[in-house]
């Protein structure tokens, strides 16, 4: 376990550096959330009735993900662990005495959570004094809290997940490009970022939600806001640990297969 604290600790002291690049973050992250607030607002004063969700609640939604918008980006990939992929370099971490698998997930790990940390705090004590309901509201609850900070970890975990199961399925392919362009579409969608889950359809929102990619960022946000409690947070709780556990065996599986037919060419 040393050695991936090790390559934890590097790539995070390194992915603290970008300081310019996190409060260019953080100017967009202000706006893009201020822009989705005052877009809802308009058609919250035309009927709120027909909303799913509480106002303040969908706020608290909106704030908490540009604030972690780092930490659950889908189009977040480790463009030196694909070039290794694709280049043949990746002999060399080969060669090293330890897990491929565990190795990139604690790199890509530590580059999330070095990424959010430098943007979140600023967002969070942004909307924390807006006026109701359109700044971040508190927890319901110390349980919901505590829900909440469990459900971050673990969908920190799903979304490295499925960064993980793209760079394994590069093994197969010449590019990444196409792997790329299609799960950040996907993902992008059905976990939330776009539209919360809520204001989809009946039917369609039961069946997002029970598909791996509600186990991201809809879950821990949801729970925060109030949307989502009691016995129905507890069953996606499972839920989520139950795809987690799917995701990870089956990525083990697959990359085992891929590094017995993997071909390095060169010297």
């Amino acid at each position: 376990m040393k050695q991936y604290f090790t390559f934890f600790r590097i790539r995070f002291a390194a992915s603290l550096q970008y300081r310019a690049a996190a409060w260019a973050g953080v100017a967009t992250q202000f706006a893009w959330g201020s822009m989705l607030i005052s877009l809802y607002a308009a058609f919250y004063r035309a009927n709120p009735a027909d909303f799913p969700m509480e106002f303040s609640a969908l706020s608290s939604y909106i704030w908490l993900q540009q604030a972690f918008l780092a930490l659950y980006s889908s189009w977040f990939f480790d463009r030196d662990t694909l070039d290794s992929i694709t280049q043949g370099t990746i002999a060399y971490d080969l060669c090293r005495p330890v897990s491929l698998y565990w190795m990139w997930f604690w790199k890509d790990t530590a580059t999330r959570i070095a990424r959010a940390a430098l943007r979140c705090m600023p967002i969070l004590i942004f909307s924390a004094f807006l006026p109701a309901p359109y700044g971040l509201s508190l927890p319901a609850d110390g349980v919901s809290f505590l829900l909440f900070l469990l459900t971050m970890i673990l969908a920190l975990w799903m979304a490295n997940a499925f960064t993980l199961l793209i760079y394994i399925l590069c093994f197969y392919t010449m590019s990444p490009m196409g792997l790329r362009t299609l799960s950040t579409t996907a993902i992008e969608f059905l976990s939330g970022a776009l539209i919360p889950l809520p204001f989809l359809p009946d039917g369609f929102r039961q069946f997002c939600e029970l598909l791996p990619f509600a186990s991201m960022q809809n879950l821990p946000f949801r729970i925060y806001s109030g949307d989502l409690a009691g016995y129905e947070a507890v069953f996606f709780i499972f839920l989520q640990l139950f795809w987690i556990l799917c995701f990870t065996l089956l990525e083990q599986l697959l990359l085992k297969r891929a590094l017995k037919k993997v071909v390095v060419q060169g010297g």
